[in-house]
């Protein structure tokens, strides 16, 4: 039996870093306080942390159980200026879906954090050897599994806050759906809503983005941006698996509640 290419890049999709062209590829109640609310103490503006500070605070292999934590590399990588949106609005959103910082941060370092899952065993040696009847029910069980980009960000003074403003502002702007493209991959989501965040931090915002598959079903990707002090924790997450057999997901709250213990 012949796979589609689309069927084909989200299986070898699933085994590597989320990016973008996942979503693009793939296509063949409230947030906590998320307004401009005080920094943590009063005085001296806070400075922001360094790149190497930062690396020491962000998620380390092992400290989320049943998740492999690594550094983001190669193509995974981009710069800023390769991330854009139609409505410069949007743009903080788009940011947050390729891994990086809302908005330009003094320094950022970002994390893969991808749920641990065993391949389903079959007696046939690949995908594409075994029988019809078992094919889809074997890709959605191996591709059921949660890839999340985790990013931490810091500023100085306010910044934070206004970053985390920026997305806030972005959910509602965009509400109605824009077009984004990360180094000449295009991509169009029809509709941006607000979700409920984990509830961690001193306040946060989390929203979904929808696309659309070339059969018209719906691809949701979860995203959450949480203000810790003068740091932010951003996350987006794509389950392929779930998104394939239309079944609910969200960003995992053990990877939020495990970054945000240790930005106590």
């Amino acid at each position: 039996m012949k796979r589609s290419s689309g069927v084909r890049l989200c299986a070898t999709a699933a085994a590597g870093a989320l990016s973008l062209a996942l979503v693009a590829g793939c296509s063949d109640g409230g947030s906590k306080d998320s307004g401009s609310g005080g920094s943590k103490g009063s005085g001296t503006a806070p400075k922001a942390l360094s790149a190497a500070e930062l690396t020491k605070l962000v998620l380390a292999e092992g400290e989320v159980p049943g998740y492999t934590v690594e550094p983001v590399k190669g193509v995974a990588l981009l710069a800023r200026s390769a991330v854009t949106a139609t409505d410069k609005r949007c743009e903080p959103l788009m940011h947050v879906l390729t891994g990086q910082a809302p908005v330009d941060a003094a320094a950022e370092t970002a994390r893969s954090v991808d749920e641990n899952r065993k391949v389903p065993s079959d007696d046939a040696t690949s995908l594409d050897d075994m029988a019809d009847g078992k094919f889809s029910e074997q890709l959605n069980k191996s591709l059921d599994r949660s890839a999340t980009k985790l990013n931490l960000s810091s500023y100085a003074g306010d910044g934070a806050e206004k970053a985390l403003k920026s997305v806030s502002d972005a959910v509602r702007a965009c509400a109605g759906g824009f077009t984004g493209e990360q180094a000449s991959l295009k991509a169009t989501f029809p509709k941006v809503a607000e979700e409920r965040s984990a509830g961690t931090g001193d306040a946060s915002v989390a929203f979904v983005v929808t696309g659309d598959s070339d059969d018209g079903d719906p691809v949701p990707v979860h995203a959450e941006v949480v203000r810790h002090g003068n740091v932010l924790a951003s996350y987006y997450t794509l389950n392929i698996g779930a998104v394939m057999a239309k079944k609910a997901y969200a960003v995992p709250s053990a990877v939020v509640k495990a970054q945000a213990a240790k930005l106590k």
